[in-house]
């Protein structure tokens, strides 16, 4: 290995290139900020960026770019939420278990990865520690590969292990890794949690993802016992619990006794935790968000969250009407997942209205929202009211549970809007 400037790594990317890299804690932040200098230099410009949920720096989005640099992500974070309802960036609408397949297939470029990894270990490998993303996709089709070596990235295992010789350049650059705290859990969290966790039987593997009802759901299963996760992330919320015995994964099918995840988002407690610790393993989204391989564990608890529901079962968690929030993400896929596992459960669980009064619960979604869960898959769903399951149920049957669940102040407009469109 020969380390190099950021900027002599970069010197090999040309006019027009497609260039990846991974999410959240795992972005190689200084060789970002190098590429952005580039184009502010005058010297590379039309250049097209993807990539799934960052967090902190995207200077890449802003107006003096317009034009010069191209994003397209997979997932729109608050970093680049702006920029894209505003048309300077863009969105590709897709579940994430897709998008290795567009980057096989060629329906997108790779041309380019940046990566961020772990020092070498004594065998000449490095690891791309705490999110695993498409990189290795991306990493087959891309002409030029660049590592930003950080001592501060976890050794994990999974699909995260690559020879240095796969890599064409490396700089080496020492950054702490963005850190996620957990925030305190409202009385309303706590009761979401409580309904949520009934729900929950011994021996379920667990998808879960990052906030306050993740949170309040996990603080409620210390006493189950032989959970598993396979999951898009893991959090500080899944260490603590497996920290209390709760988490073995002994009735897995798939990786029984594992911790399987595509991503990390949390503190320095979980990536001290996962380092060097072959009971993690961080994989391919192909893997990961696979609804077969969901499927093969039984008892599948799949929860997710939602901006709106209607009453016929309609989930939108991506949208805000015509304003693009967040992405579909893998909600479907472990939707998909958690329907066609044995004695499996997709959950929605969400509170019943909004910070400003409005009910989340509504007779039509708002025009232009996006559609991310159908109907069709829709089953159980969670509020601080309790929880009721649509499955089997016929439309007028969903619109009387989700009323029932819906704020107490807002279900006599909710039946009377529903008798209007008469769906009662």
């Amino acid at each position: 290995m020969r380390y190099l400037s950021a900027e002599e790594a970069l010197q090999p990317i040309q006019n027009g290139d497609h260039i990846h890299w991974p999410c959240v804690s795992a972005v190689p932040e200084h060789l970002v900020k190098a590429l952005v200098e580039r184009v502010s230099y005058n010297t590379l410009k039309d250049i097209h960026i993807s990539h799934f949920y960052t967090e902190g720096y995207s200077d890449y989005t802003l107006p003096e770019y317009q034009g010069l640099i191209h994003l397209d992500s997979f997932f729109v974070g608050a970093n680049v939420r702006k920029a894209t309802n505003e048309g300077r960036a863009g969105t590709i609408p897709c579940s994430l278990s897709e998008v290795p397949r567009m980057i096989e297939s060629g329906a997108i470029r790779s041309d380019v990865v940046l990566l961020m990894v772990s020092e070498p270990d004594e065998n000449g490998y490095v690891s791309l520690g705490t999110s695993c993303d498409y990189m290795r996709e991306a990493m087959k089709a891309a002409r030029y590969i660049v590592a930003q070596v950080n001592r501060y990235v976890p050794y994990t295992y999974g699909d995260t292990k690559i020879n240095i010789s796969e890599i064409d350049a490396f700089v080496h650059y020492d950054q702490p890794l963005n850190e996620a705290g957990s925030m305190p859990l409202s009385e309303t969290d706590k009761m979401i949690g409580r309904h949520t966790a009934e729900l929950i039987p011994d021996g379920a593997t667990l998808q879960v993802g990052i906030g306050n009802i993740p949170s309040a759901v996990l603080a409620q299963l210390k006493d189950h016992k032989h959970l598993g996760i396979h999951s898009e992330m893991i959090s500080d919320d899944v260490v603590d619990l497996y920290n209390t015995g709760a988490i073995d994964g002994s009735k897995k099918k798939t990786d029984p006794g594992k911790m399987v995840a595509m991503f990390l988002k949390g503190s320095s407690k979980l990536y001290n935790y996962v380092d060097h610790n072959k009971e993690v393993m961080i994989n391919s989204v192909a893997y990961t968000n696979n609804p077969f391989n969901i499927a093969q564990n039984p008892n599948v608890i799949a929860l997710n969250s939602a901006i709106e529901i209607d009453l016929t079962g309609q989930v939108c968690a991506d949208s805000i009407g015509t304003k693009i929030f967040s992405g579909s993400g893998g909600q479907l896929d472990f939707m998909i997942g958690a329907t066609y596992s044995e004695g499996g459960k997709p959950i929605i669980a969400m509170p019943s209205i909004t910070g400003k009064g409005a009910s989340k619960i509504v007779p039509t979604l708002t025009q232009g929202a996006g559609v991310v869960t159908p109907r069709t898959l829709t089953q159980w769903v969670v509020t601080e009211q309790g929880a009721v399951n649509l499955y089997a149920k016929p439309i007028h049957e969903r619109a009387r549970l989700l009323i029932s669940i819906a704020h107490p102040s807002q279900q006599e407009t909710l039946e009377r809007q529903a008798r209007e469109l008469g769906i009662l």
